[in-house]
């Protein structure tokens, strides 16, 4: 390698390292985190440390999105506070009404692109539409980073119809592909394997934790030929890898647990993409059993309605795909029969916080215990808005019963609730995405 010219603080003996350098072993290669002796000196400048978090209280979160909206007409109140008069959709919620405060007002700060926003919907990174777009880590991932291995699994992304699309992102903007096939999960959850399938598991981490080992021995002796800044941000690396290594080893705790046992048949996924409800239903039953076993405390579910076909509901009339129908252009017949949808979809809500709220953990139900997120990244997906999305907050022990109209212009961030969500989990956080502070007017109990 070249040597470079002396720079403070560093001496003169310090090697310049390649931006491509890696640490090498046991056929695994891995990147190094971007450090000062890999730039030019007068690039060089101190990296911000990121804060730890604490343990959590056991509280859940399950984030929601029906990425072609509500019909806002019908979803909003006319008024606001705790006497607001409930609208259309609300009143289907009636019975749950001190249970929930709805939002209007909010969006994701320069969220835009119309469809392809929902990826942002629990990231708030900005212009998803863009060519040039990387996502950042979504609300659930975050979660799971820190108190992941309190759990079976660290998280759940869910999809009804959604293929690889789902809200699940990790720290470096890659997508979690999702779950489509609530037997599968089910499976996952609650079906032990045999003894060989155990040892087989346990021994794939172990490979992994004799990786890191080796990934960290080579990094420690790297540390002899950096400057005081790089040891300092080298450390923090070796930490995270430490971290994943501990996570490993709970990992492999967890192999020889016995599963959770329920009493209730493994569930059946309906076949056809147009039984959508019959899907939402069954994804609803399978977290309310996964939250009531504490195998996971962060779930997530796309509920993709983009492509899927005409939709069949009992007794109702549907003769357009679901995409067609949010793209009514106010004709009178297709309002109406997305209308059905909407109400199915309030609906099958409200049955979610009954079943939540019929569980009982100590003094609490479980809808107390666990936070619950519905909305859209479209607030009108007829005109492809991103603003004034509609939201609705549920259950984790905040004092709801409320209509909070924020922002004039639908312009107030979204990632504020996210914020208030983090610290309810009993995470120190003063900042996510674009937020600025808190959500103003939403009070823990």
């Amino acid at each position: 390698m070249t040597q470079p010219a002396p720079a403070a603080p560093y001496v003169a003996t310090r090697r310049a390292l390649s931006r491509r350098h890696f640490l090498r072993g046991a056929g695994v290669a891995l990147s190094l985190p971007l450090l000062d002796a890999m730039l030019p000196p007068l690039a060089r400048a101190r990296a911000a440390v990121p804060p730890t978090a604490p343990g959590v209280k056991p509280r859940r979160m399950f984030g929601i999105c029906n990425n072609l909206g509500l019909r806002p007409d019908l979803f909003f109140p006319r008024d606001s506070g705790r006497g607001y008069t409930p609208s259309p959709y609300l009143q289907l919620l009636q019975e749950h009404r001190a249970d929930f405060t709805v939002f209007s007002g909010v969006s994701h700060p320069n969220v835009d692109g119309g469809h392809p926003s929902d990826i942002s919907f629990l990231t708030a990174a900005p212009h998803p539409a863009s060519s040039s777009f990387r996502n950042t880590v979504s609300l659930d991932q975050h979660i799971a980073e820190r108190i992941g291995t309190l759990t079976r699994f660290p998280s759940l992304a869910l999809a009804v119809n959604g293929g690889a699309r789902g809200l699940s992102w990790t720290g470096t903007g890659v997508a979690i592909p999702p779950e489509g096939r609530a037997s599968d999960v089910f499976n996952r959850l609650f079906l032990q394997g045999t003894p060989e399938q155990v040892q087989a598991q346990i021994r794939q981490l172990d490979r992994g934790r004799s990786i890191l080992d080796t990934l960290a021995e080579q990094a420690g002796a790297l540390q002899r030929d950096l400057g005081a800044r790089d040891r300092s941000r080298l450390d923090q690396y070796l930490t995270s890898v430490r971290d994943l290594e501990h996570r490993l080893q709970e990992s492999r705790g967890w192999e020889n647990k016995p599963k959770p046992v329920v009493k209730v048949p493994a569930p059946v996924d309906p076949a056809n993409p147009a039984q959508y409800m019959d899907k939402v239903k069954v994804m609803y039953d399978l977290v309310r059993l996964a939250f009531e076993t504490d195998s996971t405390r962060a779930v997530t579910l796309m509920l993709n309605s983009v492509g899927t076909p005409v939709v069949t509901i009992a007794g109702e009339t549907i003769t357009d795909s679901y995409h067609n129908l949010s793209h009514h252009g106010k004709a009178d017949e297709k309002l109406a029969q997305l209308r059905t949808l909407d109400e199915a979809h309030m609906k099958l809500l409200a049955g979610l916080f009954r079943d939540l709220k019929a569980v009982r953990e100590g003094e609490d139900t479980l809808l107390d215990r666990t936070m619950i997120l519905y909305g859209s990244n479209l607030g009108d997906a007829n005109a492809h808005s991103t603003t004034n999305m509609p939201t609705l907050f549920a259950g984790g022990g905040f004092r709801h019963g409320q209509h909070l109209a924020l922002g004039k212009d639908g312009d107030y961030p979204l990632p504020n609730l996210f914020v208030s969500m983090l610290q309810r989990m009993g995470l120190e956080e003063t900042k996510f995405a674009s937020s600025t502070g808190t959500m103003r007017g939403l009070e823990p109990v």
